[in-house]
């Protein structure tokens, strides 16, 4: 039995179809805003705030492992809704949470592991989410583009270790944005440029410090729609560190709109 604790975006539904299809046993600590998996009779909507109820659930369930999927939003800790186990807990996720979203994520998994619950990596059930290593689409990479590359990679690095930042954009050798609480789509659409068509790239990197096992870089069909219409010219991602939705959907596109996908 492994509990799936799913937060929004397509990721978690990937994994559930993987797990029906599979017949793994499971639960759902659902914690995601629409409550999306209400209709499941194995799902359990939660507040984050809830500790002692996610906790309870799990072990009712005999789960003694899970798995994070979808993005949770970090919570106004003012509004949230505790229980006793929550009250006890919240001071620790509070003072995780001025170090970045990585670092709550930390502690949460920390909290688990001392309630004797493991914490599995997201795509274990699903490693076919992940592109191989040198991968490269038909398009390569300039030396205009390797420079790009190398700078937004030295830009993430730099960058504080717990920090929010998964993606930085970087087109003729200068930072053009970097991403914020915002999100990635909102990163992109600040560097829509008329002068550059085909000119920049897009690197996603896991946080500094940031538990491989949750959280990963995502990147989908969208992304790269965005990316056309901004004018970027590829995508980069970190070997087995990154989640790839609607693989051959992207690569066809790439290929296509004349885009490199690159794994470093």
């Amino acid at each position: 039995m492994i509990g799936l604790i799913f937060g929004d975006t397509s990721f978690p539904k990937i994994i559930y179809k993987t797990i029906k299809k599979k017949k793994i046993k499971y639960c759902i600590i659902d914690l995601s805003k629409s409550k999306r998996f209400r209709k499941d009779k194995k799902s359990f909507p939660v507040s984050i705030g809830q500790f002692g109820k996610i906790i309870n659930i799990l072990k009712e369930n005999n789960c003694k492992r899970v798995l994070f999927a979808g993005k949770v939003n970090k919570p106004n800790f003012s509004k949230l809704k505790l229980d006793f186990k929550g009250i006890f807990y919240i001071p620790r996720i509070i003072k995780a949470s001025k170090l970045g979203d990585a670092a709550i994520l930390k502690e949460i998994i920390k909290i688990l592991a001392q309630n004797k619950i493991k914490t599995e990596n997201s795509l274990i059930f699903n490693p076919e989410l992940i592109l191989k290593k040198n991968y490269r689409s038909k398009i390569k990479p300039n030396n205009q583009d390797k420079l790009d590359i190398h700078l937004a990679v030295k830009t993430l690095n730099k960058l504080n270790g717990y920090n929010f930042s998964q993606g930085v954009v970087v087109r003729n050798n200068k930072v053009v944005s970097i991403e914020s609480k915002s999100g990635t789509k909102k990163m992109i659409e600040k560097c829509r440029s008329k002068k550059f068509r085909n000119h920049g790239v897009l690197v996603k990197f896991p946080k500094n410090r940031q538990d491989l096992r949750v959280d990963l870089p995502t990147i989908g069909f969208n992304t790269f729609k965005q990316s056309k219409t901004a004018g970027l010219k590829g995508i980069v991602v970190k070997n087995k560190q990154h989640v790839f939705l609607d693989k051959n959907k992207c690569i066809k596109f790439a290929n296509k709109n004349k885009m490199f996908i690159s794994v470093i």
